[in-house]
């Protein structure tokens, strides 16, 4: 997570200063914690000068919208960033869609463990690639995968309609968000 360019951090001020016409602060960088009450205690030692400091997010990097706000930090977001972590770039980034597209989490109430193994169930693959139409490539794939046409005769396979077959496959049964492929459970 240190080495990637997208470490989350996040500048906190507080809003006495902000309300005074200051926008003095600091950013933080999130990998040097291991979870919100460690980063908490360095945000309010570092606005120590304050009486009472109310911390104020006035921006941020690397970070879902879903796990922040101006006033607050969800708490599940360190086990969301270590679980991102161990994930190759387009995984990451399907997760991050999952999450926030497709299962609106945190805010359902599953924990990170349960909406990990939904992801991992409905997650399909990235299809961005050698065709325009992502849903068209997957359809390609599908077809191959489940051996649709494996008895069909050479010349029936070549009027087979995979654009006409793939929107019906995305009407009821599949989700395509930036080319991320998702089973609809």
């Amino acid at each position: 997570m240190k080495n990637s360019q997208n470490t989350p951090k996040i500048y906190v001020g507080t809003y006495g200063r902000y309300n005074s016409g200051s926008l003095f602060g600091k950013w933080f960088d999130l990998s040097d914690y291991s979870d919100a009450a460690e980063f908490y205690k360095d945000c309010y030692e570092y606005h120590r000068n304050e009486f009472l400091p109310e911390l104020m997010f006035q921006d941020w990097e690397g970070i879902p919208d879903f796990l922040i706000s101006e006033c607050s930090l969800y708490e599940e977001a360190f086990k969301y960033f270590k679980a991102v972590s161990e994930m190759d770039d387009d995984r990451a980034e399907a997760f991050e869609l999952y999450c926030s597209n497709i299962v609106s989490w945190p805010a359902n109430g599953n924990d990170l463990e349960e909406t990990l193994e939904g992801f991992n169930e409905a997650y399909q693959g990235y299809y961005g690639g050698v065709m325009k139409d992502p849903k068209t490539e997957f359809t390609y794939q599908y077809v191959e995968d489940t051996g649709m046409l494996a008895g069909a005769p050479s010349v029936l396979e070549r009027y087979f309609d995979y654009e006409a077959f793939g929107k019906d496959l995305f009407l009821d049964g599949y989700s395509e968000y930036n080319g991320h492929v998702f089973i609809d459970i």
